[in-house]
């Protein structure tokens, strides 16, 4: 079934130029049913990717762009006075959609920021005290800024949590900015992009994604890559048992977007960073990038044989 997915990889590949991987990764996140983060400058292509994904899964979709002025209220939606009925109806927000790209998410509040906590985690939504169940597939593709871009707040880490992956995008390799320069607006092209799935076909695909093989070997090796990043004095704080969960999901769709139906030492390697850079703080000054935050766990950790 995973080759059902070729199509998607080509069409995401002639938008959002030499980023194969970080195409990837984002597809093995929807899979996991996980939540994406994708984190660089302004003009990359984080938007473009983000529509990319949600033009080429077929999922209604809505953009919210987060704001300083953004209240809770403009996400969720809210209940209004009707005088015709003389009572209240509720006028749902833009997070009543299976794909809500909130772009530039650090310049809101973090009031603003908290509208999307029960959404990631529970899929439903508590507003004017009901509870309100939110569509399936449900996912949430949010750009950012760098944080010391003026009027950006970060993100708590209870909110990074909720993201199963984060990724950075970087600048275009120069063939891939030749390309760029001389070929459509990318826009346009994503308008024209084929719808190259269908709903039920993507939660058949998270289905048998999800039922991949762990051995118990593996498991040992998840394990201790999370004592070590608890015990080992390299990090303020250690992931915690929702970053393990996240791991092995993640590798678990990895292997079976490699058709595969186990887990192997190295599905855990390649979306180690994506999964967990965000979620840990290094001990040292020295270490800031993401790449530098794991290299302990990839070279400290032994695989098993």
């Amino acid at each position: 079934m995973y080759r059902l997915l070729e199509p998607l990889f080509a069409s995401a590949n002639t938008i959002v130029l030499g980023k194969p991987q970080q195409i990837r990764l984002a597809v093995c996140c929807l899979l996991s049913r996980g939540h994406l983060l994708i984190e660089d400058i302004p003009g990359v292509g984080k938007t473009v990717l983000a529509h990319t994904l949600a033009r080429a899964l077929g999922l209604n979709y809505q953009r919210i762009q987060f704001t300083s002025d953004l209240l809770p209220a403009d996400v969720l939606g809210a209940a209004v006075y009707e005088a015709r009925t003389g009572g209240f109806r509720f006028l749902p927000g833009p997070i009543f959609h299976q794909v809500v790209l909130a772009d530039e998410i650090n310049r809101a509040t973090p009031k603003a920021q908290s509208a999307l906590l029960e959404a990631m985690e529970e899929r439903q939504v508590t507003v004017e005290g009901e509870t309100r169940e939110l569509p399936e597939p449900f996912f949430v593709i949010a750009t950012q800024n760098p944080q010391h871009q003026i009027g950006t707040f970060p993100l708590p880490e209870s909110q990074l949590d909720r993201f199963l992956m984060r990724l950075e995008l970087g600048y275009p390799d120069p063939a891939s900015e030749r390309a760029l320069l001389l070929g459509e607006d990318r826009h346009r092209m994503i308008e024209q992009l084929p719808v190259c799935l269908t709903p039920e076909a993507l939660k058949a695909m998270q289905a048998e994604a999800s039922s991949v093989f762990a051995a118990p070997a593996l498991l040992d090796y998840l394990q201790a890559l999370i004592r070590f990043s608890r015990e080992s004095g390299e990090y303020v704080h250690g992931l915690s048992p929702r970053a393990g969960l996240a791991l092995l999901n993640a590798a678990r769709t990895w292997a079976f977007l490699e058709g595969r139906d186990t887990v192997l030492p190295e599905d855990v390697q390649k979306v180690l960073e994506a999964v967990c850079a965000h979620r840990l703080r290094s001990a040292s000054a020295g270490r800031g990038r993401s790449a530098e935050l794991i290299a302990p766990l990839l070279e400290q950790v032994a695989v098993p044989a």
